[in-house]
């Protein structure tokens, strides 16, 4: 479990395709890294395979987080945000967040304002059920408060930011450029009400009992 609070900015070593997997390699600062231990990577939420005393952390990245996330194009050099794993003792700062990626977005237009910049993300329609004005979803690990929703007659769906410069500073959203994409995980507790308040209906059996 994550809070979208990103830790630091971490750079990617090496990037190698390995049977329908990948294996990543990333730069950190990370000091106090254990074997096995989960740490969120541009928002999904990997298991450290290797790591060294320099901070070089190994992770071997599945098919399916290949198809919901943008790991599968990094290359050496990007850089990625990183999150190590919240303790019981942590402030939750952000919202829960699991590091599980729904679905990728796409940039649609980045503008800079007094004090914040503007990012406007195109996002599947199926997923706009679970964002609400003032709400809470990550955009590529960084926990993000909706501004506004766009809903248009052509089905399409768009949701806005307002990033502070402390955020903008410290995260890799910086270096987003239109056409881009970025990790999305809407919030978890959102699935959960809609799966809870889902209308039950009970099972008919395949037959009608005899009535002999």
């Amino acid at each position: 479990m994550f809070t979208g609070l990103v830790e630091q900015l971490g750079k990617v070593l090496s990037a190698e395709d390995r049977r329908g997997q990948r294996k990543i390699q990333v730069k950190t600062g990370f000091s106090d890294i254990k074997l096995g231990e989960s740490v969120a990577v541009n928002g999904v939420c990997l298991t450290v395979s290797e790591f060294t005393p320099k901070g070089e952390l190994s992770f071997f990245v599945s098919e399916e987080s290949l198809d919901r996330s943008n790991l599968g194009a990094l290359a050496e050099g990007s850089r990625v945000n990183l999150e190590r794993a919240m303790l019981p003792t942590s402030r939750m700062g952000g919202h829960w967040v699991q590091g599980h990626v729904d679905t990728k977005g796409m940039v649609l237009s980045l503008t800079e304002g007094h004090d914040h910049w503007k990012i406007t993300v195109a996002l599947d329609p199926k997923y706009g059920r679970y964002c609400v004005e003032k709400g809470s979803i990550t955009l590529n690990g960084v926990s993000l408060t909706i501004n506004s929703l766009i809903e248009t007659k052509l089905n399409e769906f768009m949701v806005t930011f307002l990033i502070v410069p402390h955020t903008w500073k410290h995260t890799n959203l910086s270096e987003l450029k239109s056409g881009d994409t970025v990790n999305v995980e809407v919030d978890i507790l959102a699935k959960y009400i809609e799966k809870l308040c889902r209308p039950q209906i009970p099972s008919t059996p395949l037959s009608a009992p005899s009535s002999n």
